[in-house]
C-alpha cells in the first residue's frame, strides 16, 4: 500500500462493522474512507469517500487502480486488517447474528 495511514475508527455498534481512515496519498493528498464489512457477502464495500474534501461518493476504484493497482477490495481488505489489529477486533467473532423463528 503506498498510501500511508493517518487515522483510523473502528465503529462496531452498527449490523456491520464500519472502518474510517484517513490516508495520505503518494501525491500529497488526503484520502478519506468509510466503508464496512458485509457478513452475508464477505466483502469490504466503501461508504463514502472524500479525496482533497471533495466527496466522491462511494468510489474508490479511480485511486485503487491508478495510483495502489490492486483492486478496491483488496485495499480496503489491508486497511480492515491493520485497523482490526489495532483494535483487536475479530470479524468473525463478532458477526452480526439473527434470531431465527
Amino acid at each position: 500500500m503506498l498510501a500511508k495511514i493517518k487515522g483510523v475508527k473502528l465503529l462496531t455498534e452498527y449490523k456491520n462493522p464500519n472502518y474510517k481512515v484517513k490516508l495520505e496519498c503518494p501525491d500529497g493528498g488526503e484520502l478519506i474512507i468509510r466503508f464496512d464489512y458485509t457478513y452475508s457477502r464477505e466483502i469490504f464495500m466503501p461508504l463514502k469517500v472524500y479525496y482533497n474534501g471533495v466527496y466522491k461518493g462511494a468510489k474508490l476504484a479511480w485511486y485503487t487502480d491508478e495510483v495502489e493497482k490492486v483492486t478496491v477490495q483488496s485495499f480496503l481488505e489491508q486497511i480492515a486488517i491493520k485497523i482490526n489489529k489495532k483494535y483487536n477486533f475479530d470479524l468473525k467473532e463478532h458477526e452480526f447474528k439473527v434470531d431465527k423463528p
